[in-house]
């Protein structure tokens, strides 16, 4: 007891000693800051209930200790954040609130669906015109003997590149059994790439075949536009 009277006495001298302020100054003494109380530190607890504005059911918040003492724990919407109620909190979820599972419902192509896929490519089709850049092989092109003779590309010009041409220019999903193509086009010029639909299509205007609904014709331009055109 001696001991901290004579700091209490020593602790009382050191602040008679300091500058004293005039209560016109509205200086605050520092040591008197000692006398503030310490900020309180938040809980984690986990929730027993949904709770809006903080939280869903099993989920861990951090809320102020009176909130937690004064309303939270005398209802039982929450409990401290240790490992057994973290434990039982996750056992009873498992029991009360199993996880919903989403169903995917796989919707099937019907006929009708699929006719009007080929109506709009049909349609599309009936006059359009597709470009691709090729190269040519030069060292043929400058060994031809006359200007009249093909001029060969490095790559072949297949059925899949003309899908998929066809997809992306003008986002029609055609089948490979649509396209004609019984060989692959390898040299520049004109070709005419029939298009096979089933007979339940509308003809476009001026078609009079019902299997044939467009034969169009593939053009590969010389190296100078570079471009395939389908039309």
């Amino acid at each position: 007891m001696a001991c901290i009277q004579h700091s209490r006495n020593a602790l009382r001298r050191i602040i008679a000693k300091e500058t004293t302020f005039k209560s016109s100054d509205g200086a605050i003494h520092p040591l008197l800051y000692a006398c503030q109380g310490v900020r309180y530190r938040k809980l984690e607890v986990i929730l027993t209930t949904s709770i809006e504005k903080l939280g869903k059911a099993g989920n861990t918040v951090k809320v102020a200790p009176g909130y937690f003492r004064n309303h939270l724990m005398p209802k039982l919407l929450a409990v401290p954040n240790i490992e057994k109620f973290a434990h039982l909190i996750r056992e009873q979820r498992k029991i009360y609130q199993p996880e919903e599972e989403e169903e995917v419902k796989v919707v099937k192509e019907t006929m009708e669906d699929k006719i009007k896929e080929y109506e709009t490519a049909a349609k599309r089709l009936a006059k359009s015109r597709l470009a691709f850049r090729v190269g040519i092989n030069t060292a043929k092109f400058r060994a031809r003997e006359s200007k009249d003779d093909p001029i060969e590309i490095l790559s072949p010009v297949t059925k899949d590149d003309i899908l998929k041409e066809v997809t992306r220019q003008f986002n029609v999903q055609i089948e490979p059994d649509n396209v004609y193509l019984p060989s692959p086009l390898t040299s520049l010029g004109e070709f005419e790439v029939p298009l096979h639909f089933p007979k339940s299509i509308p003809l476009p205007e001026g078609k009079n075949s019902c299997d044939e609904i467009d034969a169009s014709t593939l053009q590969i331009l010389n190296p100078a536009m570079s471009q395939i055109l389908l039309q």
